[in-house]
């Protein structure tokens, strides 16, 4: 079966053989290709030690229509390469009438000891700005339908990607079960652990709802006519799963709840990783418990 991994590769490829676009970011062609995802072949731009600047040589490229593809090894860095993206290609067709399609890889990572500017899951982050498109694809045919997405539009997108799922060959479909108690609705890399936790409740003998959301701007979700949980691998507060949240009880009338990081620095000391299955499962069980 084809992993993410290759899939990013084989689009990459294609895309800068056939459509002369650019794949551009700093040590592309050293330690492993960056995981394996970048193909060794022509339009491969590796750009200066800055961590400041990427987004900006990313930006010129794509005024001259090359569509460039800008590889952050750290989500953190999207923080160090916001004002290109939100200040200028955002705005610029809003305002010029000129579109900037920058496509920004930007790859998440935590655990084993991981740094404190290494570790960020900043997927929303970004949402709070016009003329953005955001993505959190794990699998395969999840990334292939957000770079389609990007190549049918202009506008300028950022893919949240989690370094643990390159591996990753199996889909993760969202399953819909009669009778069910709750809905785990599921965001970036919090979907590995709360497909655990679906399959604990169901050895449980509770049944529940399991939903993968991964188009995040403009936000693609269904509505569930039950209580939920939105679980999310990045802070609660002003997040995406809050929005998700506001959505369900707007339109249901039903208390959703939310679950992601605990509000303390990511890798520093203690390490502050995306809530584990036991946790979601323990959560659940006190949502079902209030109704």
């Amino acid at each position: 079966m084809v992993t993410l991994r290759e899939t990013i590769h084989s689009i990459t490829k294609n895309h800068l053989e056939q459509n002369d676009g650019l794949i551009m970011g700093q040590c592309l062609t050293a330690v492993g290709w960056v995981d394996g995802t970048v193909p060794d072949t022509r339009n491969v731009i590796e750009l200066p030690m800055t961590d400041v600047a990427g987004a900006d040589f990313a930006v010129g490229a794509a005024i001259t229509g090359r569509r460039p593809i800008l590889v952050l090894r750290f989500q953190d860095f999207l923080v160090l390469n916001a004002n290109a993206i939100v200040y200028f290609a955002a705005k610029r067709k809003e305002v010029f009438q000129r579109s900037v399609p920058v496509f920004v890889r930007a790859i998440a990572r935590e655990g084993n000891g991981t740094g404190n500017s290494h570790s960020g899951k900043l997927h929303s982050t970004y949402l709070g700005f016009p003329g953005i498109r955001v993505y959190a694809p794990m699998t395969p045919l999840e990334w292939e339908d957000c770079w389609n997405d990007f190549m049918s539009h202009d506008d300028p997108a950022i893919c949240c990607e989690h370094r643990a799922t390159f591996g990753e060959s199996v889909e993760m479909p969202t399953i819909y079960e009669s009778g069910s108690r709750i809905s785990i609705i599921a965001i970036s890399y919090a979907r590995k652990n709360a497909v655990k936790a679906y399959e604990e409740l169901a050895r449980r003998g509770i049944k529940a709802n399991l939903i993968h959301v991964y188009k995040l701007k403009p936000l693609e979700v269904p509505v569930v006519d039950t209580v939920s949980l939105v679980v999310d691998s990045g802070y609660e507060t002003c997040s995406v799963a809050k929005d998700i949240a506001y959505k369900q009880m707007l339109e249901t009338g039903k208390k959703s709840y939310v679950l992601g990081l605990k509000e303390k620095q990511v890798g520093c000391n203690d390490e502050n990783l995306t809530p584990i299955s036991d946790e979601i499962v323990t959560k659940c069980l006190e949502v079902i418990s209030e109704v």
